[in-house]
C-alpha cells in the first residue's frame, strides 16, 4: 500500500460515495449488504496485493459474514434485523482486527475489549501515521512528490466549500441583487440544497478516512503477537481459597434449598397450578425474570472468583471445580423451571415476540451453562469468552432460521385450531397487525386454506384488510437499493387475495380505523401492548 497510497484514498473515498448512493434517503433493504460486501472486497484486495494473506481461522468469520448481511434484507422482524446487521458488524470487526493472526477464538473478554478500542483508535488515528510514513520513506528514497497529485487540489476544495457557504450565505443576505444572482448560478448547477451536498460530502470523507482506517489496522495490527496475558494474568489472583470457597459453598446450599423446596410444583404442570391460589398468568410470571437474573449474576459471581481465587494444591482446585460445577448445575434447574413456566404462559395466553426471544435466549444461555461446565472440569477457564462469542452467534443466527413473526402466527393459529369451537373464537388476531412483513405470507395462506375454520378465516382475513389499508397509506422506497425480500413477498401475497379483501369494508372516519368483516363484525386496527 506504501507503493501507491493513492490508490487506497482513491478506492476508499469511493466508497464512501458508494454509501451515499446506496443509503442517502433510502430505506433499509439490500443496499445494506451491497456496501458491506463492497467494503470486504476492496478490503481483501489490498491486503491481498500487498502480500498480507489472512489466517485460516479468519477466513471462518466469512460464511457469518455473508449469513448476517443476507439477513438484513430477507427478514423484516425488528430484532432479527437489529441482530443482522449488529452481527454483519461484528464479523467484519473482529475480522479487522484477527485479519493475520487468526486466534479470536482465544481471546478472552479483556482482549475483546482491548481489540475493539484498538481498533477504533487506528480508524481516528492511522491514516495519518499512515501518510506521515509514506512522505518519510518518499524523502529517505529521494523519491519526488508527483507533480500529478490531486490530493492538495482535494484538500484544498473540501477545506473552501464550507468557507465559501459561510461567506456566501452572509454577502446573500447583505444585497438582495447578489443573493438573486447567486440562486441564479447554484440552479446552472441545479445545487438547490447546498448545505445537504456539503454535508454529503463531509460524512462521505469521514466514512472513506475511518475505512482507510480499518484497512490499515488489519494490514499493521492484526498479528496477535500478544493475547491475553496468555502466561500472566491481566489481574493477579489475591482472594485466598478459603474465602472463595465459602462464598460459593454458601450460594450452592441457598440454590439446593430452593430447588428442593420448590422442586415441586416446579415441574408439576398444570396439576399443581392452583398451589396457594396462583392462576396461570401469576404461575407462569412469578418469579420469572428473578430466575433468569440470579442465573446471570451467579454466573458472573462464579467466573468473578475464578479470575482472582488463589488456588495453589491440587485438592484446592479439585474443591473449587466440584462447588462450580454444582453451582451451575443447580442454576440449569433454575432456568429449566423458568422455561417451564414460560411454556405454560404461552400455552395459555400464545406467543408474543418478547415471549420467543427468551425462549430462544433461554435455550442458549442453559448451552452457555453447560459449556461452563465442561470449561471448569478441563481447565480451560480462558475459553469462556470463546463460548460466549459462540452462544451469542447461536441467538443471532436462531432468529431469523427461526422466522420469529411467522414462528408466532403459526404457533397462535395452531393453538386457536386446538382449542376451536364454534360458539368462541380466542384468536387475538390484532397481534398480528404488528407484525413484520414476514409474518404476511403465512396469514394469506391461512386465509387461503379450505380447512381453516370461517370464523377464524374472518378473524385473519379481517387483520389482513387493516394491513392492507396501512400499507397503502404509507410512502415506501420503491428504488432498487431498498429491495427488500419480506416486502417483495408481502405485497405478493396481499395481492393474490385482493378480490378476497375487496370484501372487507375499511371505515376510517374516526380513529382507529376499523374493519367490517363479511358477516357484519367490526375489526378494530389497532395496536396493544404485549409483554
Amino acid at each position: 500500500m506504501k507503493k501507491n497510497p493513492n490508490k487506497l484514498w482513491i478506492i476508499v473515498f469511493a466508497l464512501g460515495w458508494f454509501f451515499d448512493f446506496l443509503l442517502w434517503k433510502k430505506a433499509p433493504g439490500i443496499n445494506f449488504a451491497i456496501f458491506a460486501m463492497a467494503c470486504l472486497v476492496a478490503a481483501f484486495y489490498f491486503l491481498l496485493s500487498d502480500g498480507l494473506r489472512p489466517n485460516r481461522a479468519s477466513l471462518s468469520l466469512l460464511p457469518l459474514f455473508v449469513f448476517f448481511a443476507a439477513v438484513t434484507f430477507i427478514r423484516a422482524e425488528p430484532m432479527t434485523t437489529f441482530l443482522a446487521y449488529t452481527f454483519t458488524l461484528l464479523t467484519m470487526s473482529i475480522l479487522a482486527f484477527t485479519y493475520l493472526g487468526g486466534r479470536w477464538y482465544l481471546y478472552t473478554i479483556v482482549d475483546y475489549i482491548g481489540k475493539y478500542f484498538n481498533l477504533l483508535g487506528s480508524m481516528i488515528a492511522r491514516p495519518i501515521s499512515f501518510m506521515a510514513d509514506v512522505r518519510k520513506e518518499q524523502n529517505d528514497g529521494g523519491v519526488q512528490p508527483s507533480k500529478r497529485n490531486i490530493w492538495p487540489v482535494v484538500r484544498g476544495i473540501v477545506i473552501a466549500l464550507p468557507i465559501i457557504a459561510i461567506f456566501a450565505s452572509l454577502l446573500a443576505s447583505a444585497d438582495v441583487i447578489f443573493g438573486q444572482r447567486l440562486t441564479d448560478f447554484m440552479d446552472l448547477f441545479n445545487l438547490e440544497n447546498l448545505p445537504e451536498f456539503i454535508f454529503r460530502l463531509i460524512y462521505i470523507v469521514i466514512i472513506g478516512y475511518a475505512l482507510a482506517g480499518v484497512i490499515l489496522h488489519a494490514a499493521t495490527e492484526s498479528k496477535d503477537e500478544k493475547i491475553g496475558k496468555e502466561e500472566k494474568p491481566l489481574i493477579p489472583t489475591f482472594l485466598g481459597f478459603i474465602e472463595s470457597a465459602i462464598v460459593l459453598g454458601s450460594v450452592v446450599a441457598l440454590f439446593a434449598a430452593f430447588v428442593a423446596i420448590q422442586f415441586q410444583y416446579f415441574f408439576g404442570g398444570t396439576t399443581n397450578i392452583h398451589i396457594d391460589g396462583y392462576t396461570y398468568a401469576e404461575y407462569a410470571r412469578k418469579g420469572f425474570g428473578e430466575l433468569v437474573a440470579v442465573a446471570f449474576f451467579a454466573l458472573l459471581m462464579l467466573l468473578t472468583l475464578s479470575a482472582i481465587t488463589k488456588r495453589e494444591t491440587e485438592t484446592q482446585r479439585k474443591v473449587y471445580s466440584g462447588l462450580g460445577v454444582t453451582l451451575v448445575a443447580l442454576l440449569l434447574v433454575m432456568l429449566l423451571s423458568a422455561y417451564q413456566r414460560l411454556g405454560l404462559y404461552e400455552a395459555v395466553y400464545g406467543f408474543s415476540r418478547l415471549r420467543t426471544y427468551t425462549h430462544v435466549f433461554l435455550i442458549w444461555i442453559g448451552l452457555l451453562l453447560i459449556a461452563t461446565i465442561v470449561l471448569e472440569i478441563l481447565r480451560k477457564e480462558r475459553m469462556f469468552a470463546f463460548a460466549m462469542l459462540i452462544a451469542s452467534f447461536g441467538f443471532a443466527i436462531s432468529l431469523p432460521i427461526l422466522n420469529v413473526d411467522v414462528f408466532i402466527v403459526n404457533q397462535n393459529l395452531q393453538r386457536e385450531l386446538k382449542s376451536w369451537t364454534k360458539d368462541v373464537v380466542d384468536l387475538d388476531a390484532q397481534y398480528f397487525i404488528d407484525l413484520s412483513d414476514d409474518a404476511i405470507p403465512t396469514l394469506v395462506t391461512t386465509f387461503q386454506t379450505p380447512s381453516t375454520p370461517d370464523p377464524v378465516r374472518e378473524k385473519v382475513g379481517a387483520a389482513l384488510a387493516c394491513i392492507r389499508h396501512e400499507r397503502e397509506l404509507t410512502e415506501r422506497d420503491t428504488s432498487w437499493q431498498s429491495f427488500h425480500f419480506a416486502v417483495f413477498n408481502a405485497d405478493k401475497a396481499l395481492a393474490s387475495i385482493k378480490k378476497d379483501l375487496a370484501r372487507y369494508a375499511v371505515d376510517v372516519s374516526e380513529y382507529p380505523s376499523r374493519v367490517v368483516t363479511p358477516s357484519g363484525e367490526e375489526f378494530p386496527c389497532s395496536e396493544y401492548y404485549y409483554d
